[in-house]
């Protein structure tokens, strides 16, 4: 018998195998047909006959082959899918009837498209923005945690886990928050989740009916607006100033707002800070129209000139304000762990969504957190990459300054881990030729207008600086500015 073992790859008994197969759906080995024997088909090939045997038996467990008295091995009367065999036959397919909400979703731009969709390969020197130093988190601490976590866990660590999140992660972060963030809670308000995307699709599911008014900042997150809209809000855009979100600029009472989104301590992207006065309007307006604050308190760790202010759920009296944390931007993105402070009428309906939607976070993962935070680790790292940090931001202006003079305003450098740059010599139209050339050499840096509606007037660049090296920051901004 001969066989091409050549069009397939893998292992020498799975090209055996392949091989057999396609004669069997080739239809030149006809049903009954009978095989050689393992020893004799392994000579002809000179492969081993345990090859053949391991060939023979996949194939008998597909159902093409069936072994026969005296061990003899033919091909089956009856093929495993007749559909199978019969040519391919173009078919017109209906499209699929959709739900509401999932024709919502897949038409946003920022949502994969397909199972395959990877993200590209960074550039040499990538000031993407919201990215952490990952080389620099202690690994080697947090492996042991994890074995250590893995080798004393209960049984009931590799079980189901409670919805609202390990217990003692839920202490160590009541603590943690009161004393960093001034944030009021106790630990039955506190729901842990899988990254803050997911508190914001609970936040959707839970607060949003559709046509009910939401309240984003114009700049915005674009993350924000995908959970929103597939929920079927509103979205009321109020403009951001220099002062955070415009309070004056609010919906009515009679607007149907039912929340407003809102980044009070590092306005996205725009880097401002909403002062006192604005956080106590906010929360006035809330308990007036009877709507919900969604205060996303992101990268507000780092800070580096001025005096920091506490969370805007610090002020809260009238349990208005549903505060959002996470880890991703402190730590690693691969850890998908965040939480939720919720005031207490939410606590019951927010723990049910969170059940129906995946059940539970992953435990271990949670364990090795809360051990991390009580041993004190995750402050004196937060130490070290608020000292670090401010070195980078530090490298990043000074090379902005030496490269591109006065040609350049810099704008919400004082907290957070990006700024933005507005160029004043640069027409928004010009804007991706730049990001085109800058790419080509080597260099990774965002536009800020797809956080706008409308297009600024002026071209504004995003710059991320937290896992970038001083000495690669320098080069970077060098390239980019040979590209301009």
């Amino acid at each position: 018998m001969l066989l091409n073992l050549r069009e397939a790859s893998g292992p020498l008994y799975r090209r055996v195998y392949h091989a057999l197969k396609a004669m069997i759906r080739a239809g030149r080995l006809g049903p009954a047909a009978r095989l050689p024997s393992t020893r004799l088909l392994a000579r002809d090939l000179g492969v081993s006959r345990n090859t053949v045997m391991l060939a023979y038996e996949q194939l008998a467990a597909e159902g093409y082959l069936v072994s026969r008295h005296r061990g003899t091995t033919s091909v089956a009367g009856v093929m495993p899918s007749r559909v199978a065999l019969a040519p391919a036959r173009p078919k017109l397919e209906a499209a699929p009837r959709l739900s509401a909400y999932a024709r919502r979703l897949v038409r946003d731009p920022l949502v994969p498209s397909s199972a395959s969709a990877t993200l590209p390969k960074a550039p040499r020197y990538d000031f993407r923005y919201g990215s952490p130093a990952v080389d620099e988190f202690p690994r080697e601490i947090w492996r042991r945690l994890l074995a250590a976590r893995a080798r004393r866990a209960a049984r009931e660590s590799f079980g189901y886990g409670a919805p609202a999140g390990y217990g003692p992660l839920r202490d160590a972060l009541s603590e943690y928050l009161a004393r960093a963030r001034g944030v009021s809670c106790d630990a039955e308000r506190i729901v842990i989740v899988n990254g803050s995307q997911q508190a914001l699709d609970l936040v959707s599911r839970v607060l949003l009916d559709p046509g009910d008014g939401a309240v984003v900042e114009e700049p915005h997150y674009s993350g924000v607006t995908i959970p929103f809209e597939a929920a079927g809000a509103r979205l009321i855009k109020v403009p951001v100033d220099a002062s955070g979100l415009d309070t004056s600029r609010l919906p009515l009472a009679g607007a149907g707002a039912r929340l407003a989104y809102v980044t009070p301590c590092h306005q996205f992207p725009t880097g401002v800070i909403m002062p006192l006065e604005r956080r106590l309007a906010l929360l006035r307006w809330a308990s007036r129209v009877g709507a919900w604050i969604v205060e996303d308190d992101y990268v507000s760790e780092f800070r580096y000139e001025g005096h920091p202010l506490e969370a805007l759920q610090s002020l809260d009296r009238a349990g208005r304000v549903v505060y959002i944390g996470t880890f991703s931007k402190t730590l690693f993105p691969a850890l998908r762990l965040a939480y939720l402070v919720l005031p207490s009428a939410l606590v019951r309906p927010f723990i049910a969504a969170k059940w129906a939607a995946d059940r539970f976070s992953a435990p271990l993962a949670q364990e090795a957190l809360a051990e991390f935070i009580t041993s004190g680790q995750f402050e004196r790292y937060l130490r070290r990459a608020g000292s670090r940090n401010a070195s980078r931001r530090r490298a990043l202006i000074e090379a902005l300054r030496r490269h591109f003079g006065d040609r350049i305003e810099i704008a919400g450098e004082n907290t957070g881990v990006h700024l933005v740059v507005w160029f004043n010599d640069v027409k928004p139209r010009e804007l991706d030729a730049v990001i085109a050339r800058a790419a080509k050499a080597g260099v990774g840096v965002y536009s800020i207008a797809p956080a706008y509606t409308r297009p600024p007037d002026r071209a504004g660049l995003l710059f991320g600086y937290a896992a970038l090296t001083e000495a690669e920051i320098r080069a970077g901004i060098q390239r980019l500015a040979e590209a301009f």
